[in-house]
């Protein structure tokens, strides 16, 4: 029988060199092994015991990996890490506080920009005489006297779109007593004469910009004061998800929270004065004003009593966001009006935990 020898190609003579390099080299390892044996076997099983070391560096940062995705990788799994030693360190906590029970020292309060809120001279302190006098001879007093029934007349800019015609008219569904009128081109300096002449009490004009409602006037009759308020973040009734029905016509309960200052005080007397003082609990609606870091926010409600301790609340509609930007003193007056109040956002807004109301 003839043999043939094959001639090796270079590629598999460079493969056998390799493998029998790799031989060589796990031999000479196997070799220093066996010679201390123990210390090996100490260190698998230092190895096994030791937790696994963290994949980051202490002086690691993402920034530095160029890579779009793996930059993303990298960092959604230093996210993960972070958030498993945080439940580590809440399962511990919890733990020791089931085992000391009553002895357990009391949770902490976490930090937020309202309770290290920086103090305010102006803070109210309901038990202040001079607070007490200015309240009793203010423009609202006759309101809070029941002297006067409050008639709001709510209007326009010039050539409003559907949106804020839309948004006049929930308004005033809202608002007991409120009557919307188209403002025809009339300046507010000829619309305030005829409102006090037909008994108004207030006057609200809402302007806009694009087709979406922007600003508020808010005009006390006769004698002021008048505030102008920023409008954002609108939303009418069909655009509200799990929205009740439409509200009817009994006048709600009002809501006024977070007006501490002199001037969030004022402001808080001028909403309040807008409905009327005797609230029919029947229809279960409440209008709500809330002040949060000088953002007013407005929601409407009706509420259910379910049991003695549950309560169902479904939002009717609108709800927007108000933020101040001055107050006047007297009716509008935008050449020779006396200001009270002017939002300066680079002075006033340099601190994020100082607030104006």
């Amino acid at each position: 029988m003839d043999i043939t020898e094959v001639p090796l190609s270079q590629e598999t003579k460079r493969k056998k060199k390799t493998n029998k390099m790799s031989k060589k080299r796990r031999a000479t390892q196997e070799g220093t092994e066996g010679g201390n044996g123990v210390k090996n076997e100490e260190e698998v099983k230092m190895e096994t015991l030791e937790p696994p070391a963290s994949a980051f560096p202490p002086s690691f940062s993402v920034s530095e990996i160029k890579n779009k995705q793996r930059r993303h990788v990298m960092f959604m799994k230093l996210k993960q890490d972070k958030r498993k030693q945080k439940m580590q360190l809440k399962k511990k906590k919890k733990k020791e506080r089931a085992a000391l029970g009553d002895k357990a020292p009391p949770k902490e309060v976490p930090k937020t920009i309202e309770n290290q809120r920086v103090y305010d001279e102006t803070t109210v302190d309901p038990e202040d005489e001079e607070v007490a006098f200015d309240e009793g001879t203010d423009e609202f007093s006759a309101y809070f006297n029941k002297l006067t029934n409050p008639k709001v007349l709510i209007t326009t800019s010039d050539r409003p779109r559907g949106r804020t015609v839309k948004f006049c008219q929930q308004l005033a569904t809202v608002i007991p007593n409120a009557h919307v009128y188209y403002r025809r081109g009339l300046a507010l300096k000829r619309v305030i004469p005829q409102c006090v002449a037909r008994n108004f009490t207030y006057l609200m004009v809402i302007n806009e910009d694009r087709k979406v409602p922007n600003g508020l006037v808010l005009c006390h009759l006769p004698d002021g004061p008048t505030a102008h308020f920023k409008v954002s973040n609108v939303r009418l009734r069909k655009e509200m998800k799990r929205r009740g029905k439409d509200p009817t016509e009994h006048s709600p309960e009002v809501i006024l929270n977070n007006f501490s200052t002199r001037l969030g005080h004022s402001i808080g007397r001028l909403f309040a004065a807008l409905f009327p003082q005797d609230p029919q609990f029947v229809g279960r609606q409440v209008a709500t004003f809330h002040n949060q870091r000088d953002f007013i926010f407005f929601r409407f409600h009706r509420y259910i009593f379910k049991n003695e301790k549950k309560v169902g609340i479904q939002e009717l509609g609108p709800r927007f966001t108000l933020k101040l930007r001055s107050l006047q003193k007297g009716t509008f007056d935008s050449k020779f009006g006396e200001y009270e109040w002017v939002l300066k956002r680079h002075e006033m807004d340099a601190c994020r935990r100082k607030f104006q109301l």
